[in-house]
């Protein structure tokens, strides 16, 4: 009977709750960058160019969203199904993976910035 109990609470307190951790990783790599964009329009002592500080946060950020949400998953496999929260997951994955793409779509923009600067001072 005792052991009966213990399996009752663990099925009650059991989740995955890597899953939604990917999910909130994944939301702040995705915010990221449009935030640190945000603060220099609205700073007076920030420029555009200052928001590239930015990138490699939003890709750890994303980078750690994307493992957050396979540790998740593999959680799922391993209890063959019952841990639940798969679809919580794959969203973490494509978050993760869009706070990535935003993130290259920066470092493009400030490398051809940079490129066309350089061009035009020669």
């Amino acid at each position: 009977m005792a052991a009966n109990a213990v399996t009752r609470t663990e099925d009650r307190t059991s989740g995955n709750g890597r899953a939604l951790a990917s999910v909130v990783v994944g939301l702040a790599a995705t915010a990221t960058m449009p935030l640190a964009i945000v603060a220099t329009r609205y700073s007076g002592s920030y420029e555009l160019l200052h928001a590239g500080v930015a990138i490699p946060v939003a890709v750890l950020l994303g980078a750690l969203a994307i493992g957050i949400a396979r540790g998740a998953l593999r959680l799922d496999d391993m209890r063959l199904g019952r841990a639940g929260g798969r679809r919580t997951a794959r969203l973490g994955q494509a978050l993760g993976v869009l706070g990535i793409s935003f993130a290259a779509t920066c470092a493009v923009a400030l490398a051809v910035y940079g490129i066309l600067t350089y061009l035009g001072e020669r």
